[in-house]
């Protein structure tokens, strides 16, 4: 039976909310696992993810299969999970101060006395964590195919979790710099240069609103895959067949919207489009034809990501591509850097 972990962090009136984390004990031949969701807290599908694993973890430790231990952290942020406004969740950054919930991991983590509740909270997740020799992290973008986040150092080894999560594209990455909860652990792995067991990841699960039963069946059922392959659980698992692309995060193709109006798409998600291609217009100011702005693609690629509402501000990325080569707006950094 799993072992309740849970803990408590400060909210912004100083009383105590509760993360619920919960442990499964191994025989201690396997791997530590640490996998949570919803740093970002409208990114709810990781959460039912992790929600329907769990009894799959606890069948697999009742049965005496679990050779390592996994620590599962289904709803990791409380500060955002209650950030609600007109109705909808706002739950990427602390409304109090603007923080992003998954930057700036690094610096919360060597604080003595954190001073900011987003700070004790960042603190307490990568204690948690830091002994972990796997580590991931599921994320939604706001539309999506499935992907996979993986820093160089992880691939080729990262195909495997690719293939058995139905992910065709995984994006590399090589230089952060924003203290995100995956680079802050993986950090001193890096340092020292790490070993086989040692993997993490973030997984983009699909889009904000893809949150279904048929989704997240197939999701744990890939984590579940996945773990037993790389030796978490005793239990022979064929490895997923399945395409995967990997792209240097640098050939990603962000297109960001030139003007504010109505989005309006000419082409879908995993859609492969060629360089000039048009994709999406954007009407400024409907009833006046010349407001009308057309958005062709940089270069031959699929079609990753798209912008969730279709009425767009100025500058927000409206979607991204794959690509044949560097983008040529790309000068390092992140994917999304907000």
């Amino acid at each position: 039976m799993a072992e309740d972990i849970s803990f408590s962090v400060p909210n912004n009136n100083g009383d105590p909310v509760r993360v619920g984390a919960w442990r499964f004990a191994g025989d201690g031949q396997g791997p530590t696992v640490h996998l949570q969701a919803a740093v970002h807290a409208d990114e709810i599908a990781g959460m039912l993810v992790l929600h329907l694993l769990m009894p799959k973890l606890a069948r697999a430790e009742a049965a005496g299969r679990l050779k390592g231990s996994v620590t599962v952290v289904p709803q990791a942020n409380p500060l955002g999970i209650g950030q609600f406004r007109q109705g909808r969740i706002l739950g990427r950054f602390h409304e109090a101060t603007g923080h992003n919930f998954n930057r700036g991991f690094d610096q919360s983590a060597a604080m003595l006395q954190p001073s900011t509740v987003v700070q004790h909270w960042q603190k307490s997740l990568v204690q948690l964590a830091s002994n972990a020799d796997v580590v991931l992290d599921l994320h939604t973008d706001d539309e999506a195919l499935p992907y996979l986040y993986l820093h160089r150092s992880f691939w080729p080894r990262g195909r495997a979790l690719a293939a058995a999560m139905r992910m065709e594209v995984v994006i590399i990455w090589d230089d952060g710099g924003d203290g995100s909860f995956e680079e802050t652990l993986i950090t001193p792995w890096l340092r020292t240069g790490g070993n086989e067991r040692q993997m993490a990841a973030t997984l983009e699960l699909r889009g904000q609103g893809d949150v279904s039963d048929d989704h997240a069946t197939q999701d744990a059922e890939g984590l579940y895959a996945w773990l037993c392959g790389h030796g978490v659980i005793d239990e022979a698992r064929e490895p997923a067949d399945w395409p995967v692309e990997a792209m240097d995060m640098g050939q990603m193709e962000t297109i960001l919207a030139p003007r504010a109006g109505v989005l309006v798409f000419e082409k879908t998600l995993g859609d492969f489009v060629e360089q000039g291609q048009r994709f999406a217009r954007i009407i400024g100011r409907p009833g006046d034809p010349s407001s009308e702005v057309v958005l062709l693609a940089e270069q031959a690629g699929r079609m990753v990501t798209r912008y969730r509402d279709r009425l767009v501000p100025q500058g927000m990325v409206v979607a991204k591509f794959t690509g044949s080569q560097v983008s040529r707006n790309w000068n390092g950094g992140l994917l999304d850097p907000d």
